[in-house]
Formats: structure tokens, C-alpha cells, sequence
């Protein structure tokens, strides 16, 4: 119980009541100035494998959104945002499903973020969903994984972004008549795999060989490229995770002499990952793929990425579209922190990603305000020595381009 007590009156401790005024008009004046009297701590939630063969895909997202984190201290306000990770070891649903419910039960975060398989992001929304949490996505690329629960954004890429351009791309301008497609047999490759032979049968082409690759443990891809060659397609289109997946394609496709063959290798970008380059000689070059991002565009925004990147992480470290995406991951996320004030929750964080914009490494980038996938400028690359390295080389920019398979959604 408060008691109030007569003007000069004293309280215990010798406390008057002018004392106490005092200290009231001082919190004001401080809340005036500041905005706010309590600072927020908001809990993120990062899904990524952060060990594990594919442990290199987890540390490039987690680089970028830690860098952010770094150069943006203010980014927030007078919040605090506290981030607690967690190692889905690879593409494991099980595993995902369960760090996510701890997550949101046992730690309380306030935002789910990360993930960079599309089987581990279905199984989390199912559990963000029930639990009213938002769910950033950093990578996993199927299309329809927005569909499954209203609280889920991306700010990575859908599979159909680059996939469907470079099908009609491949048969208008490279002339290609005829292709192969191989691809992880999981839901990206499939997705892939639909949107290039979507567009390329359209426009023309035709799909002489369908090859999947067994998923999740990297094969021995000699036998699938094999049945490639023999069918002597004017072109391989490739989708398979970046890492050493992409290494094994690249280096099989080689050794088997597929492009003294006249096989073209085409594919999205993940076939030709930046920080992946390095470890495959000079195989790549001259390889032409379609994504959203290049460590060597030279935009001014990309350029200060690049250059704190390797202050950071050092001169040999190189960011690529993981590492892109977790940086403007964190980014999204500063903008939820800030605008609500550290008071986040599902509806009123969707609210601020839906139709968010943002100056990236990659070029402008939105959130679509009625799909929740973001809307970004696709790249026609080459592979190109840049230097003593190779390096993918913007030749062609598609702007702004939404998801196509949720545009053909549309008209049926």
C-alpha cells in the first residue's frame, strides 16, 4: 500500500515527499529524452547446422547476421536482442522440430530465424504456426513453404526465382535445344527441376534425360553424369546444395569430359557458390548460372559488405548468398525490434516485414506484403577469372522478380 503523506512530510528513511517529486519529474525528463524508460531483451532463435558435413552453409549465414549485429549496435533502439543458436547437424526435420519447440517453450524467444534446409523449415512452421511465433527464413528455398503457416517470411530466394528465368534464358539466348536435368532428390531439387523444365518446354526445348540424385549423403556422381553424357543433351542443368555438393558435380563433370563433349553446364547459383570457387579449380570457368547474388557485383552496398567481411573473418574469407542472407536477415529483424518498440510478437512483426524494403549487398530487396517472400533483382552470371581468381560476374539483371510458381498460381 502506498501512503501519501503531507507536503515536507518525512518518510521512512528520512525520504520527503519533495525528494520523491524530484526523482519522478527526473524519470520523466530521462523517458523524454530516451523514448523509453525499460529497454526490451527480444530472444532470436537460430536454427542452422552449425556441425556436420554442411556445417560451412550454417557458419556463412551465422557470419552475416553476427556481422550485422556488429556494425549495427543501434540498430535496435535501446533493445537488446539475444541470440540463442542451435545445430540442426543438416537436413534432419526431426531434429528441427524439436530445437524449435524447445526454443519457443523452454527459452521463450520471441522471433524463430535461420534454417537453411527447405524439409527442416516445413517441419518448424508447423511448430510456429501452433505456437504463434514468427519464423524469419535465411535460406530453405521452396516455393511453397510461405503457404504453410501466415507467421513465416523469407529473405533468402524461392527456387522458381532463378530456375524459370534460366529456362527461357537457355533456350532464347544460349540457343540450347535440348538438356539433361539432374538434381538433389528432396524438395529444392524438385522445385528446380520443375521451374527450368517449366519454362524451357514452353519456349521450345526439350528435357532428354530426368536424373536424382539420392539425397541427403553427397554420391558418387559418375554413373548419373555417365547416363548424361551418353544421352549428348546440348546442356546440363544442375541443382544440388552449395558446398561440396556443388565441388563433387563440378569436379565429376570434368573428369568425365562432358564439356569437350559440347555439354553446357547451366544451373542456379548454388553450383557456383563464391566462397566454394576456390576449391574447384578452373572448372567453372565460363559456366553460366541465374541467382541473386555475386561477392564480386560492384555496387557500392556490396562493396562495404565485402570489405567488412574480410576485416572481419580475414583477407581469404569470402561471403557468398548465405552469408548475404543472414545479414539481411538480421536486418529485417532490427527493423521489427525497433519499429515495435521490443515488443514483438507474430502478428505486428509479419505486419512490419510485410512490403519491407531494404538497400542489400544483392541490390533492392521487398517482402512481397501478400505472399511474404521476398522480391529481388535475378542476375544472369559468368564465370570469369577476376585477377588470379575466379569470380561470377554479373552480365544481365532481372528486376525485381517475385516467385514465379506463386504467379502461376494465380492464373489457374
Amino acid at each position: 500500500m502506498i501512503r501519501i503523506c503531507a507536503k515536507g512530510a518525512k518518510l521512512g528513511g528520512g525520504i520527503t515527499m519533495k525528494t520523491i517529486r524530484l526523482l519522478a519529474v527526473a524519470l520523466l525528463a530521462l523517458a523524454t529524452v530516451t523514448g523509453t524508460v525499460w529497454a526490451e531483451t527480444v530472444k532470436v532463435g537460430v536454427i542452422l547446422p552449425y556441425s556436420g558435413p554442411n556445417a560451412q552453409l550454417g557458419q556463412q549465414v551465422d557470419r552475416g547476421f553476427e556481422l550485422y549485429q556488429k556494425l549495427h549496435p543501434k540498430g535496435t533502439g535501446d533493445h537488446k536482442i539475444e541470440i540463442i543458436k542451435r545445430d540442426s547437424t543438416g537436413p534432419k526435420p526431426d531434429v528441427a522440430k524439436r530445437l524449435a519447440t524447445e526454443l519457443i517453450t523452454r527459452d521463450k524467444i520471441d522471433i524463430l530465424a535461420g534454417v537453411v534446409y527447405s524439409n527442416n523449415a516445413f517441419a518448424i512452421s508447423d511448430v510456429t504456426r501452433k505456437a504463434k511465433v514468427p519464423f524469419l527464413i535465411m535460406n530453405a528455398g521452396t516455393s511453397a513453404i510461405t503457404t504453410r503457416s501466415p507467421y513465416t517470411a523469407r529473405v533468402s530466394f524461392t527456387m522458381w526465382q532463378a530456375a524459370y528465368p534460366l529456362g527461357k534464358h537457355a533456350y532464347d539466348k544460349m540457343k540450347i535445344r535440348t538438356v539433361a536435368v539432374a538434381y538433389a532428390n528432396y524438395s529444392p531439387g524438385k522445385d528446380s527441376k520443375t521451374a527450368f523444365t517449366t519454362a524451357f518446354t514452353a519456349a521450345g526445348g526439350k528435357v532428354v534425360a530426368d536424373i536424382p540424385f539420392p539425397f541427403p549423403k553427397i554420391p558418387d556422381f559418375t554413373p548419373f553424369l555417365q547416363s548424361v553424357k551418353d544421352a549428348k543433351p546440348d546442356a546440363l542443368y544442375v541443382f544440388i546444395p552449395a558446398g561440396k555438393w556443388a565441388t563433387g558435380v563440378m569436379k565429376t563433370y570434368d573428369d568425365l569430359g562432358m564439356r569437350a563433349a559440347g555439354i553446357e553446364l547451366i544451373g542456379p547459383g548454388d553450383i557456383t557458390q563464391d566462397s566454394e570457387l576456390p576449391n574447384m579449380g578452373q572448372v567453372p570457368l565460363g559456366v553460366i548460372t541465374m541467382h541473386h547474388y555475386s561477392a564480386a557485383a560492384d555496387r557500392a552496398e556490396n562493396k562495404a559488405f565485402v570489405k567488412a567481411w574480410k576485416e572481419a573473418y580475414g583477407a581469404d574469407s569470402i561471403p557468398d548468398f548465405f552469408s548475404v542472407q543472414g545479414w539481411d536477415g538480421m536486418a529485417a529483424i532490427h527493423e521489427a525490434v525497433r519499429r515495435l518498440d521490443g515488443k514483438v510478437d507474430a502478428d505486428k512483426a509479419l505486419a512490419v516485414w510485410k512490403g519491407w524494403k531494404f538497400n542489400s549487398p544483392r541490390g533492392p530487396i521487398m517482402i512481397d506484403p501478400d505472399t511474404r517472400d521476398i522480391v529481388q533483382n535475378q542476375y544472369l552470371r559468368k564465370v570469369e577469372k577476376r585477377g588470379k581468381a575466379l569470380a561470377n560476374i554479373e552480365v544481365e539483371t532481372l528486376e525485381m522478380v517475385k516467385d514465379p510458381w506463386k504467379q502461376l498460381q494465380k492464373k489457374k
